[in-house]
């Protein structure tokens, strides 16, 4: 099967916490996606335009909105991370491959679901969370979104936005490196899951981020948490 392919227009392109850039497109009347998907961008060198590869990116924005949305975090001399900084303003366009991916909620699945991921792992999050929101769902969603620095964070007015209109969605953040002034939990998601979850066994679980924290979280679901293998999902990126 061949995967479609469309030319989308860039509508803005701002840095929104350390490093980290929002970004979005247009989106064409003909493209439908699953939330938690993603597509693969056509990411030519800045240096060497007709060198063209392809970088994969979660879509952030939920099917009902109007624009493609997407986050992604610098990685030093990246071809993507320096075409987002140096290149991508309004008005550009880029070829996309997709949707793909099959890291999206399953139907059928009565359990809570607890969503956990660090930086821009939380871009299919954002997705799925809008969606099953607005689509009536009133089973308890728990958020866990990790960073190192209260500069890592965005999207927090908007999540919080969110758990305040649903009473059934709560937002948990967990910084690694805080200030001395940051009220909330302090070391990685793996260290507040536990308190925040007393039974894993209502619990349908997402984990997106980086693969350190995956690979662990993983484990700890699978060893220790006792979340069978149905309803663990799990998405790492680098």
């Amino acid at each position: 099967m061949v995967t479609p392919s469309h030319t989308i227009t860039c509508t803005k392109n701002a840095l929104v916490a350390n490093d980290v850039y929002e970004f979005a497109f247009e989106k064409p009347q003909n493209f439908s996606f699953k939330a938690g998907q993603f597509v693969l961008f056509d990411v030519p060198l800045i240096d060497k335009l007709d060198d063209i590869q392809t970088r994969a990116m979660s879509i952030a924005s939920s099917p009902d909105e109007n624009e493609l949305l997407f986050v992604a975090k610098l990685i030093e001399g990246g071809r993507a991370s320096r075409w987002i900084e140096e290149k991508l303003k309004p008005g550009d366009t880029m070829r996309i491959q997709g949707p793909l991916g099959f890291f999206t909620l399953q139907e059928g699945i009565t359990k809570e679901y607890l969503f956990i991921c660090t930086s821009t792992g939380a871009a299919p999050f954002r997705s799925q969370i809008r969606t099953a929101l607005k689509s009536g769902d009133t089973r308890r969603m728990d958020l866990i979104f990790g960073a190192r620095t209260e500069e890592d964070l965005f999207w927090q007015k908007e999540f919080e936005e969110l758990s305040h209109e649903y009473p059934n969605f709560f937002l948990h953040f967990a910084l690694s490196n805080p200030s001395e002034s940051w009220a909330g939990h302090r070391g990685r998601v793996q260290t507040l899951v536990p308190q925040i979850v007393k039974d894993f066994s209502n619990k349908h679980v997402y984990v997106c981020g980086n693969p350190d924290m995956t690979t662990e979280v993983k484990k700890l679901c699978l060893d220790q948490w006792g979340i069978g293998k149905k309803d663990l999902h799990v998405e790492g990126y680098i």
